[in-house]
């Protein structure tokens, strides 16, 4: 078997090359209602629609999720820099919250409602692998954009800062 042979500070700063949608993962059941930011998400599969989020164990909302087995997954776009630095900040759950306008699907997790795409999901299986929890998410419900495709330019984490993808139509 081949030994941990990569620091994992070496780690990080590859990974920070590696450009990633900015999200905002929500939850809301009897462990109450909590979010963080998210770069680590990804589709798995169509068929059922089936998220994959990232999570470390050590994040303060953690148990949350676990307890509620729901969650949403914001994508958000240029105008949401400040959310994202809110729901990755020590601000209260009841702060971050005040933020955004916020609404619900099928799972009661809240939907940001001018988020780029939502995902409603209810998170199906939990594997621990190190430091984080990879939540597999099967899709219950999708709140799509507000505005009209080509419009809203996303937000994205690379190399360490925010950087805006996509064309906004001038008209």
């Amino acid at each position: 078997m081949i030994k941990d042979m990569i620091e994992a500070t070496d780690f990080r700063d590859a990974m920070a090359l590696l450009p990633t949608a900015v999200n905002l993962i929500t939850t809301n059941g009897p462990s109450g209602t909590h979010g963080f930011t998210a770069s680590a998400v990804c589709s798995v599969t169509d068929t059922p629609p089936t998220l994959l989020v990232c999570m470390n164990q050590a994040a303060r909302s953690h148990r949350h999720f676990v307890d509620n087995k729901v969650l949403s997954v914001n994508v958000l776009g240029a105008q949401h820099e400040h959310l994202s630095n809110a729901f990755a900040s020590k601000l209260s759950s009841d702060e971050r919250f005040e933020q955004g306008v916020w609404t619900e699907l099928v799972t009661g997790a809240p939907i940001l409602k001018d988020a780029l795409v939502s995902f409603d999901c209810e998170i199906e299986h939990i594997q621990e692998v190190g430091t984080h929890s990879v939540l597999m998410c099967r899709v219950v419900a999708i709140k799509p954009p507000e505005s009209p495709s080509g419009q809203d330019e996303s937000l994205v984490y690379f190399n360490r800062a925010y950087h805006y993808v996509g064309q906004v139509e001038l008209v």
